[in-house]
Protein backbone atom coordinates (compact mmCIF):
# COMPACT_ATOMS: atom_id res chain seq x y z
CA UNK A 1 0.00 0.00 0.00
CA UNK A 2 1.46 3.76 -1.29
CA UNK A 3 0.29 6.82 0.23
CA UNK A 4 0.59 9.81 -1.71
CA UNK A 5 -0.36 12.52 0.49
CA UNK A 6 0.80 16.47 0.81
CA UNK A 7 3.33 17.74 2.44
CA UNK A 8 0.98 18.58 5.38
CA UNK A 9 -0.36 14.85 6.13
CA UNK A 10 2.79 13.16 5.23
CA UNK A 11 4.04 13.25 9.15
CA UNK A 12 0.85 11.31 10.00
CA UNK A 13 1.00 8.81 6.92
CA UNK A 14 4.44 8.06 8.25
CA UNK A 15 3.24 7.39 12.02
CA UNK A 16 0.49 5.43 10.14
CA UNK A 17 2.29 3.21 7.76
CA UNK A 18 4.53 1.58 10.80
CA UNK A 19 1.09 -0.02 11.65
CA UNK A 20 0.81 -1.89 7.75
CA UNK A 21 2.71 -4.30 6.73
CA UNK A 22 4.19 -3.11 3.55
CA UNK A 23 3.10 0.33 3.29
CA UNK A 24 4.80 3.31 2.37
CA UNK A 25 4.27 7.31 2.05
CA UNK A 26 5.41 9.66 -0.31
CA UNK A 27 4.97 13.95 -0.38
CA UNK A 28 2.59 14.90 -3.18
CA UNK A 29 2.89 18.29 -5.35
CA UNK A 30 -0.12 20.77 -4.92
CA UNK A 31 -0.85 20.29 -8.35
CA UNK A 32 -0.03 16.46 -8.07
CA UNK A 33 1.80 16.38 -11.29
CA UNK A 34 4.37 14.01 -9.55
CA UNK A 35 2.15 11.00 -8.24
CA UNK A 36 3.54 8.82 -11.03
CA UNK A 37 7.04 9.45 -10.48
CA UNK A 38 6.06 9.14 -7.02
CA UNK A 39 4.20 5.74 -6.56
CA UNK A 40 7.18 4.20 -9.12
CA UNK A 41 9.83 5.40 -6.59
CA UNK A 42 7.68 3.82 -3.94
CA UNK A 43 7.05 1.15 -5.51
CA UNK A 44 10.72 0.66 -6.01
CA UNK A 45 11.62 1.19 -2.28
CA UNK A 46 9.52 -1.87 -1.49
CA UNK A 47 10.52 -4.01 -4.03
CA UNK A 48 14.02 -3.62 -3.27
CA UNK A 49 13.80 -4.43 0.17
CA UNK A 50 12.98 -7.09 2.30
CA UNK A 51 11.37 -7.38 6.31
CA UNK A 52 10.70 -10.10 7.94
CA UNK A 53 7.49 -10.25 10.51
CA UNK A 54 6.66 -13.05 12.77
CA UNK A 55 2.88 -13.90 14.10
CA UNK A 56 3.98 -14.44 17.68
CA UNK A 57 2.22 -13.99 21.09
CA UNK A 58 3.27 -11.41 23.53
CA UNK A 59 5.38 -14.31 25.79
CA UNK A 60 7.14 -14.79 22.62
CA UNK A 61 10.20 -12.53 21.52
CA UNK A 62 11.90 -13.14 18.18
CA UNK A 63 14.91 -11.20 16.97
CA UNK A 64 16.65 -11.27 14.02
CA UNK A 65 19.76 -10.81 12.89
CA UNK A 66 21.81 -10.63 9.24
CA UNK A 67 24.74 -8.60 7.13
CA UNK A 68 22.52 -7.92 4.45
CA UNK A 69 24.43 -7.95 1.24
CA UNK A 70 27.43 -7.61 3.28
CA UNK A 71 28.54 -11.79 2.91
CA UNK A 72 31.86 -11.62 5.26
CA UNK A 73 30.17 -8.90 7.49
CA UNK A 74 29.17 -9.73 10.97
CA UNK A 75 25.64 -10.14 11.91
CA UNK A 76 23.62 -7.64 12.96
CA UNK A 77 20.36 -6.83 14.99
CA UNK A 78 17.94 -6.09 12.34
CA UNK A 79 14.68 -7.85 10.20
CA UNK A 80 14.96 -5.52 7.41
CA UNK A 81 17.53 -5.43 4.09
CA UNK A 82 17.80 -2.88 1.85
CA UNK A 83 19.37 -2.04 -2.02
CA UNK A 84 18.33 -5.45 -3.08
CA UNK A 85 18.40 -6.58 -6.96
CA UNK A 86 16.73 -9.18 -8.64
CA UNK A 87 18.48 -12.53 -7.79
CA UNK A 88 19.99 -11.06 -4.96
CA UNK A 89 19.74 -13.86 -2.12
CA UNK A 90 20.41 -12.49 2.06
CA UNK A 91 20.35 -15.10 5.11
CA UNK A 92 18.19 -14.03 8.29
CA UNK A 93 18.58 -16.02 11.60
CA UNK A 94 15.98 -15.87 14.35
CA UNK A 95 16.37 -16.34 17.98
CA UNK A 96 13.40 -17.04 19.89
CA UNK A 97 13.20 -16.17 23.55
CA UNK A 98 10.39 -17.01 25.78
CA UNK A 99 9.62 -13.98 27.66
CA UNK A 100 7.18 -15.33 30.29
CA UNK A 101 4.64 -18.67 30.88
CA UNK A 102 0.95 -18.45 29.88
CA UNK A 103 -0.95 -18.93 33.11
CA UNK A 104 -2.85 -21.59 30.76
CA UNK A 105 -0.73 -24.99 30.50
CA UNK A 106 -2.54 -25.41 27.06
CA UNK A 107 -0.61 -22.45 25.66
CA UNK A 108 2.75 -23.63 26.70
CA UNK A 109 2.56 -24.94 22.84
CA UNK A 110 2.16 -22.42 20.73
CA UNK A 111 2.89 -22.28 17.00
CA UNK A 112 3.51 -19.41 14.74
CA UNK A 113 4.73 -17.94 11.57
CA UNK A 114 8.04 -16.28 10.55
CA UNK A 115 7.31 -14.89 6.83
CA UNK A 116 8.85 -11.84 4.80
CA UNK A 117 6.83 -8.63 4.65
CA UNK A 118 4.70 -8.89 0.86
CA UNK A 119 6.00 -12.36 0.06
CA UNK A 120 3.30 -15.39 0.14
CA UNK A 121 5.50 -17.59 2.04
CA UNK A 122 6.41 -18.26 5.89
CA UNK A 123 8.06 -20.84 7.92
CA UNK A 124 6.39 -22.48 10.49
CA UNK A 125 7.33 -22.63 13.91
CA UNK A 126 5.96 -24.80 16.72
CA UNK A 127 7.41 -24.07 20.08
CA UNK A 128 6.94 -26.02 23.60
CA UNK A 129 7.55 -23.76 26.65
CA UNK A 130 9.07 -25.88 29.18
CA UNK A 131 7.37 -23.72 32.38
CA UNK A 132 8.06 -26.18 35.08
CA UNK A 133 9.98 -29.46 35.91
CA UNK A 134 8.14 -32.16 37.36
CA UNK A 135 9.98 -32.36 40.69
CA UNK A 136 8.73 -28.94 41.62
CA UNK A 137 5.46 -30.48 41.60
CA UNK A 138 4.01 -31.70 44.88
CA UNK A 139 3.99 -35.78 45.08
CA UNK A 140 7.31 -35.67 43.46
CA UNK A 141 10.63 -37.58 45.07
CA UNK A 142 12.69 -34.58 44.59
CA UNK A 143 9.84 -32.50 45.94
CA UNK A 144 10.09 -31.76 49.99
CA UNK A 145 8.80 -29.13 51.95
CA UNK A 146 10.14 -27.98 55.10
CA UNK A 147 13.27 -29.94 54.27
CA UNK A 148 16.44 -30.49 56.61
CA UNK A 149 18.85 -29.69 53.86
CA UNK A 150 16.33 -25.98 54.44
CA UNK A 151 17.21 -25.80 57.90
CA UNK A 152 13.27 -26.77 57.66
CA UNK A 153 12.67 -22.86 56.72
CA UNK A 154 11.80 -23.75 53.04
CA UNK A 155 10.62 -26.35 50.54
CA UNK A 156 13.50 -28.46 48.41
CA UNK A 157 12.48 -28.12 45.22
CA UNK A 158 14.58 -29.96 42.53
CA UNK A 159 17.41 -29.70 44.58
CA UNK A 160 17.22 -26.17 45.26
CA UNK A 161 15.89 -24.55 48.64
CA UNK A 162 12.57 -22.40 48.02
CA UNK A 163 12.53 -20.43 51.21
CA UNK A 164 9.60 -19.15 52.89
CA UNK A 165 8.73 -15.46 53.61
CA UNK A 166 10.71 -15.10 56.94
CA UNK A 167 13.87 -16.79 55.71
CA UNK A 168 16.55 -16.29 52.98
CA UNK A 169 20.08 -17.80 51.72
CA UNK A 170 20.94 -20.50 49.74
CA UNK A 171 19.77 -22.91 52.02
CA UNK A 172 17.43 -20.73 54.07
CA UNK A 173 20.41 -20.30 56.91
CA UNK A 174 19.38 -16.70 57.50
CA UNK A 175 16.38 -15.26 58.79
CA UNK A 176 14.45 -12.03 57.86
CA UNK A 177 16.68 -10.51 60.86
CA UNK A 178 20.32 -11.71 59.65
CA UNK A 179 20.31 -14.21 62.20
CA UNK A 180 22.11 -16.78 61.50
CA UNK A 181 21.58 -20.79 62.48
CA UNK A 182 23.60 -21.63 65.75
CA UNK A 183 26.29 -23.84 65.21
CA UNK A 184 25.83 -24.28 61.54
CA UNK A 185 29.40 -24.64 59.92
CA UNK A 186 28.09 -24.58 56.50
CA UNK A 187 27.59 -20.54 56.71
CA UNK A 188 31.53 -20.48 56.97
CA UNK A 189 31.81 -23.27 54.59
CA UNK A 190 30.52 -22.02 52.17
CA UNK A 191 32.33 -18.76 52.15
CA UNK A 192 35.43 -20.79 51.55
CA UNK A 193 36.68 -22.02 47.97
CA UNK A 194 37.53 -25.03 49.28
CA UNK A 195 37.63 -27.30 52.21
CA UNK A 196 41.22 -26.46 52.86
CA UNK A 197 40.96 -22.68 53.11
CA UNK A 198 40.46 -21.28 56.33
CA UNK A 199 39.87 -17.75 54.73
CA UNK A 200 36.45 -16.44 54.64
CA UNK A 201 35.72 -14.81 50.64
CA UNK A 202 39.30 -15.26 49.50
CA UNK A 203 40.27 -12.42 52.19
CA UNK A 204 38.74 -9.68 49.85
CA UNK A 205 35.00 -9.43 51.33
CA UNK A 206 32.92 -10.42 54.30
CA UNK A 207 30.80 -13.70 54.67
CA UNK A 208 27.16 -13.08 55.56
CA UNK A 209 24.99 -15.75 55.80
CA UNK A 210 26.91 -18.26 54.02
CA UNK A 211 27.26 -16.10 51.05
CA UNK A 212 30.29 -13.78 50.12
CA UNK A 213 29.65 -9.88 49.97
CA UNK A 214 32.50 -8.75 48.18
CA UNK A 215 34.77 -5.31 49.37
CA UNK A 216 34.47 -2.49 46.87
CA UNK A 217 37.54 -0.90 45.64
CA UNK A 218 37.95 2.94 45.56
CA UNK A 219 38.01 3.27 41.29
CA UNK A 220 35.35 2.27 40.57
CA UNK A 221 35.94 0.81 37.04
CA UNK A 222 38.12 -2.00 39.21
CA UNK A 223 35.85 -4.73 40.99
CA UNK A 224 36.04 -7.77 42.66
CA UNK A 225 33.30 -10.87 42.09
CA UNK A 226 33.20 -14.49 41.74
CA UNK A 227 31.05 -16.89 44.47
CA UNK A 228 34.28 -16.19 47.17
CA UNK A 229 35.61 -13.21 45.70
CA UNK A 230 38.25 -14.89 43.85
CA UNK A 231 37.90 -12.87 40.70
CA UNK A 232 38.89 -9.30 39.93
CA UNK A 233 39.07 -7.28 36.75
CA UNK A 234 42.46 -5.27 37.52
CA UNK A 235 45.16 -8.16 38.50
CA UNK A 236 46.56 -9.21 35.42
CA UNK A 237 49.51 -8.95 33.44
CA UNK A 238 50.47 -5.60 32.14
CA UNK A 239 52.48 -4.67 29.10
CA UNK A 240 53.57 -1.16 28.23
CA UNK A 241 51.73 0.20 31.26
CA UNK A 242 48.69 -0.55 30.04
CA UNK A 243 46.51 -3.69 31.63
CA UNK A 244 46.73 -6.87 29.23
CA UNK A 245 48.37 -4.48 26.82
CA UNK A 246 45.70 -2.02 25.95
CA UNK A 247 44.67 -4.95 23.95
CA UNK A 248 41.93 -6.70 26.03
CA UNK A 249 40.11 -7.22 29.07
CA UNK A 250 41.22 -8.37 32.72
CA UNK A 251 38.22 -11.67 33.40
CA UNK A 252 39.24 -13.38 37.12
CA UNK A 253 43.13 -12.58 36.88
CA UNK A 254 43.23 -13.71 32.83
CA UNK A 255 43.65 -11.65 30.01
CA UNK A 256 40.80 -12.10 27.56
CA UNK A 257 42.34 -10.53 24.32
CA UNK A 258 40.64 -9.04 21.27
CA UNK A 259 40.75 -10.47 17.88
CA UNK A 260 44.44 -9.89 16.43
CA UNK A 261 45.91 -10.45 19.75
CA UNK A 262 47.27 -13.19 21.96
CA UNK A 263 49.75 -13.86 24.56
CA UNK A 264 49.29 -13.54 28.60
CA UNK A 265 48.84 -9.53 28.57
CA UNK A 266 47.55 -9.79 24.92
CA UNK A 267 50.94 -7.59 23.54
CA UNK A 268 51.52 -10.35 20.91
CA UNK A 269 50.01 -10.33 17.50
CA UNK A 270 47.69 -13.26 16.29
CA UNK A 271 49.07 -13.03 12.84
CA UNK A 272 53.24 -13.18 11.49
CA UNK A 273 52.13 -10.10 9.11
CA UNK A 274 54.21 -7.86 11.15
CA UNK A 275 57.68 -10.36 10.90
CA UNK A 276 56.81 -10.22 6.53
CA UNK A 277 58.78 -7.52 5.13
CA UNK A 278 57.20 -5.27 2.66
CA UNK A 279 58.04 -6.37 -0.65
CA UNK A 280 58.85 -9.87 0.54
CA UNK A 281 56.30 -13.13 1.44
CA UNK A 282 58.88 -14.63 3.78
CA UNK A 283 58.71 -14.79 7.80
CA UNK A 284 61.28 -12.81 9.09
CA UNK A 285 63.37 -12.94 5.86
CA UNK A 286 63.68 -16.30 6.20
CA UNK A 287 66.48 -15.61 9.05
CA UNK A 288 64.35 -16.40 12.40
CA UNK A 289 61.26 -16.97 13.88
CA UNK A 290 58.18 -14.85 14.37
CA UNK A 291 56.96 -14.49 18.16
CA UNK A 292 54.66 -12.34 19.76
CA UNK A 293 54.39 -10.36 16.35
CA UNK A 294 58.62 -9.67 16.20
CA UNK A 295 60.85 -11.62 14.71
CA UNK A 296 63.62 -13.70 16.81
CA UNK A 297 66.95 -13.39 14.64
CA UNK A 298 69.00 -16.83 14.05
CA UNK A 299 72.63 -17.27 13.33
CA UNK A 300 73.16 -19.34 10.85
CA UNK A 301 77.13 -20.56 9.55
CA UNK A 302 78.88 -18.23 12.40
CA UNK A 303 76.66 -14.85 10.71
CA UNK A 304 74.28 -13.18 13.11
CA UNK A 305 71.38 -11.61 11.02
CA UNK A 306 69.53 -8.49 12.95
CA UNK A 307 67.17 -5.70 11.95
CA UNK A 308 63.39 -5.78 12.47
CA UNK A 309 62.83 -8.19 9.95
CA UNK A 310 66.71 -9.98 10.58
CA UNK A 311 67.30 -8.22 7.14
CA UNK A 312 70.53 -6.88 8.60
CA UNK A 313 73.96 -9.04 7.98
CA UNK A 314 77.48 -6.98 8.68
CA UNK A 315 78.71 -9.15 5.64
CA UNK A 316 75.86 -9.92 3.49
CA UNK A 317 74.31 -7.64 0.51
CA UNK A 318 71.21 -5.78 1.63
CA UNK A 319 68.29 -4.51 -0.53
CA UNK A 320 70.28 -1.84 -2.19
CA UNK A 321 70.77 -4.15 -5.84
CA UNK A 322 67.19 -4.72 -5.33
CA UNK A 323 65.84 -1.06 -6.20
CA UNK A 324 68.89 0.02 -8.24
CA UNK A 325 67.47 -0.72 -11.67
CA UNK A 326 64.03 1.26 -10.50
CA UNK A 327 65.61 4.09 -8.90
CA UNK A 328 67.56 4.54 -11.97
CA UNK A 329 64.22 4.72 -14.19
CA UNK A 330 61.56 6.24 -11.93
CA UNK A 331 63.59 9.04 -10.50
CA UNK A 332 66.80 9.52 -13.47
CA UNK A 333 65.03 8.39 -16.49
CA UNK A 334 68.23 6.25 -17.11
CA UNK A 335 69.71 2.73 -16.64
CA UNK A 336 68.33 -0.69 -18.61
CA UNK A 337 65.04 -0.55 -18.27
CA UNK A 338 62.41 1.17 -20.79
CA UNK A 339 59.64 3.23 -19.74
CA UNK A 340 57.04 -0.11 -20.14
CA UNK A 341 59.36 -2.13 -18.43
CA UNK A 342 59.75 0.37 -14.92
CA UNK A 343 55.96 0.95 -15.22
CA UNK A 344 55.24 -2.58 -15.10
CA UNK A 345 58.17 -4.10 -12.78
CA UNK A 346 58.97 -1.42 -10.17
CA UNK A 347 55.92 -0.77 -7.51
CA UNK A 348 58.18 1.27 -5.42
CA UNK A 349 56.95 4.97 -4.90
CA UNK A 350 60.53 7.20 -4.15
CA UNK A 351 60.76 10.18 -2.13
CA UNK A 352 62.66 13.07 -3.65
CA UNK A 353 65.36 14.72 -1.23
CA UNK A 354 67.81 17.37 -2.17
CA UNK A 355 70.68 14.87 -0.49
CA UNK A 356 70.43 11.23 0.09
CA UNK A 357 71.32 11.00 4.07
CA UNK A 358 71.18 7.82 5.97
CA UNK A 359 70.57 7.73 9.63
CA UNK A 360 71.80 4.33 11.40
CA UNK A 361 70.09 5.08 14.83
CA UNK A 362 66.66 4.35 12.30
CA UNK A 363 67.70 1.54 10.69
CA UNK A 364 68.46 3.23 7.90
CA UNK A 365 70.49 1.96 4.56
CA UNK A 366 72.23 3.58 2.65
CA UNK A 367 72.99 2.90 -0.78
CA UNK A 368 74.98 4.80 -3.46
CA UNK A 369 76.07 3.77 -7.40
CA UNK A 370 77.55 5.10 -10.58
CA UNK A 371 75.65 4.82 -13.78
CA UNK A 372 76.81 4.79 -17.45
CA UNK A 373 77.76 7.88 -17.62
CA UNK A 374 80.32 7.64 -15.18
CA UNK A 375 77.41 9.72 -12.74
CA UNK A 376 77.00 8.81 -9.20
CA UNK A 377 73.21 8.75 -7.86
CA UNK A 378 72.33 7.98 -4.14
CA UNK A 379 69.04 6.73 -2.45
CA UNK A 380 68.36 5.35 1.63
CA UNK A 381 65.99 2.62 2.46
CA UNK A 382 63.99 2.03 5.43
CA UNK A 383 60.85 0.48 6.89
CA UNK A 384 57.70 2.34 8.31
CA UNK A 385 56.12 1.36 11.60
CA UNK A 386 53.61 -0.59 9.47
CA UNK A 387 57.13 -2.65 8.09
CA UNK A 388 56.41 -0.80 4.41
CA UNK A 389 59.73 -0.22 2.55
CA UNK A 390 60.29 3.87 2.21
CA UNK A 391 62.71 5.44 -0.40
CA UNK A 392 64.23 8.68 -0.18
CA UNK A 393 66.64 9.17 -3.45
CA UNK A 394 68.70 12.31 -4.19
CA UNK A 395 67.20 14.76 -6.91
CA UNK A 396 69.71 15.08 -8.99
CA UNK A 397 73.02 12.93 -10.35
CA UNK A 398 76.46 14.30 -9.02
CA UNK A 399 78.11 13.81 -12.53
CA UNK A 400 81.93 14.53 -13.27
CA UNK A 401 82.63 18.15 -15.11
CA UNK A 402 82.72 17.68 -19.20
CA UNK A 403 86.63 17.35 -19.97
CA UNK A 404 87.13 18.98 -23.74
CA UNK A 405 90.75 17.28 -25.21
CA UNK A 406 90.93 19.84 -28.40
CA UNK A 407 91.07 22.66 -25.61
CA UNK A 408 93.09 21.74 -23.59
CA UNK A 409 95.72 20.60 -26.53
CA UNK A 410 94.99 23.91 -27.92
CA UNK A 411 95.45 26.07 -24.83
CA UNK A 412 98.76 24.06 -24.26
CA UNK A 413 99.99 24.86 -27.32
CA UNK A 414 99.36 28.40 -26.90
CA UNK A 415 100.89 28.40 -23.84
CA UNK A 416 104.35 27.14 -25.24
CA UNK A 417 104.14 30.01 -28.06
CA UNK A 418 103.52 32.55 -25.26
CA UNK A 419 105.92 31.49 -22.71
CA UNK A 420 108.78 31.35 -25.91
CA UNK A 421 107.65 34.95 -27.02
CA UNK A 422 107.60 36.33 -23.62
CA UNK A 423 111.48 34.42 -22.47
CA UNK A 424 112.37 36.05 -26.36
CA UNK A 425 111.10 39.27 -25.39
CA UNK A 426 112.80 38.93 -21.68
CA UNK A 427 115.94 38.67 -23.37
CA UNK A 428 115.99 41.25 -25.69
CA UNK A 429 115.19 43.48 -22.57
CA UNK A 430 117.89 42.32 -20.72
CA UNK A 431 120.52 42.81 -23.65
CA UNK A 432 119.22 46.06 -24.74
CA UNK A 433 119.18 47.21 -20.71
CA UNK A 434 122.84 46.13 -20.56
CA UNK A 435 124.20 47.73 -24.01
CA UNK A 436 123.11 50.75 -23.29
CA UNK A 437 124.32 50.40 -19.49
CA UNK A 438 127.99 49.60 -21.22
CA UNK A 439 127.67 52.74 -23.47
CA UNK A 440 126.77 54.80 -20.47
CA UNK A 441 129.73 53.75 -18.73
CA UNK A 442 131.74 53.91 -21.64
CA UNK A 443 130.68 57.57 -22.09
CA UNK A 444 131.36 58.50 -18.91
CA UNK A 445 135.02 57.52 -18.94
CA UNK A 446 135.68 59.23 -22.02
CA UNK A 447 134.37 62.12 -20.14
CA UNK A 448 136.51 62.23 -17.22
CA UNK A 449 139.49 60.95 -19.22
CA UNK A 450 142.87 63.59 -18.90
CA UNK A 451 144.74 62.86 -22.18
CA UNK A 452 143.78 63.46 -25.49
CA UNK A 453 144.48 60.90 -28.29
CA UNK A 454 146.45 63.42 -30.32
CA UNK A 455 148.99 63.66 -27.32
CA UNK A 456 149.79 60.20 -26.34
CA UNK A 457 153.15 60.13 -24.78
CA UNK A 458 154.26 56.83 -25.87
CA UNK A 459 152.99 57.74 -29.38
CA UNK A 460 156.21 57.87 -32.35
CA UNK A 461 156.55 58.95 -35.74
CA UNK A 462 157.43 55.95 -37.72
CA UNK A 463 160.95 57.95 -39.09
CA UNK A 464 163.74 59.99 -37.06
CA UNK A 465 165.76 62.40 -38.08
CA UNK A 466 169.51 63.08 -36.99
CA UNK A 467 171.36 66.56 -37.91
CA UNK A 468 175.27 65.78 -38.30
CA UNK A 469 176.68 67.98 -36.11
CA UNK A 470 180.21 68.48 -39.15
CA UNK A 471 177.72 69.41 -41.62
CA UNK A 472 178.51 73.11 -42.07
CA UNK A 473 175.74 73.35 -45.10
CA UNK A 474 176.06 73.06 -49.20
CA UNK A 475 179.19 73.16 -50.04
Amino acid sequence: MIFAVTHEQISVYERLMQHIEGASAGTLSENSANVVDLVKDQYSKISSSVEMRDTASSAIKVTYYSSCLDKDGVLKQTNKCDGLKVGTVVNFQAEIEVTSCPPNRKQWTQTFQIYPVGINESLTVTLDMQCDCQCENIGHPDYVEKSPDCHGAGTLKCGVCECDTMHFGRMCECDANNNRHANDTSMVSGCRLNNDSEINCSGRGECNCGQCDCQTRSNPEEKVYGTYCECDNFSCDRSGGALCGGHGTCDCGVCKCIPGWTGESCDCHATNETCIMDGSDEICSGRGNCECGQCKCSEENGIRYSGKYCQKCPTCPGRCQEFKDCIQCLVYKTGNLSPEQCEKTCTIKPIIVKVAEANEDKDENMCSYYDQDDCRFAYVYTYDQSGKIVIRAQEERECPPQVYFMGIILGVIGAIVLIGMALLLLWKLLTTINDRREFAKFEKERMIAKWDTAENPIYRQATSTFKNPTYMGKS
